[in-house]
């Protein structure tokens, strides 16, 4: 018997999870800048400023998110992704543009964003299969948007204090 309750369609799920993506870096979100925004107008000088010593800048923020949503693009794909730009893991140090430039970075984490976007619309449209279910997969989607918008707070914060 039927319980009168029918599973999403995949188009259903694709709109979903790409509006959900978009949500932290797209076309720009109902609460404020996302992340795409935020990284938007940060000139190199910006990028590496420290508010204090022991806090992470601007730069750390956004390549810890690009490290991260290349961790969930794999997570998803089940496979391993190319390596990372920089060898490490999670937080990287970059105290200025020796080790990277910020326009480096910037790029990466478009680069790496529009990989994941790729990958969940692969996915929710059966081009791709996933070992993981849907429920783990928006799972995955959901919490890399929630990390990139609390990022794009921090990234928002640092701007203001650092007076840009």
């Amino acid at each position: 018997m039927s319980s009168g309750k029918t599973a999403p369609s995949r188009t259903a799920e694709a709109r979903l999870l790409t509006r959900v993506l978009d949500e932290a870096y797209g076309s720009g979100a109902w609460h404020g800048p996302d992340l795409k925004a935020a990284l938007g107008d940060v000139a190199p000088e910006v990028a590496f400023w420290r508010p204090s010593p022991e806090r992470h800048n601007l730069a750390e923020v956004a390549f810890h998110h690009t490290f991260c949503a290349r961790s969930v693009r794999g997570q998803l794909s089940g496979t391993t992704p190319e390596p990372f730009v920089l060898e490490g893991q999670d937080w990287f140090a970059l105290p200025g543009p020796e080790r990277l430039a910020w326009p480096q970075i910037h790029a990466a984490v478009e680069e790496e964003q529009t990989k994941l976007a790729a990958l969940v619309a692969e996915l929710a449209a059966g081009r791709t299969l996933s070992r993981l279910s849907e429920a783990e997969r928006f799972n995955l989607v959901l919490g890399i948007t929630c990390h990139a918008v609390y990022h794009a707070g921090q990234i928002q914060l640092l701007k203001r204090l650092h007076g840009a």
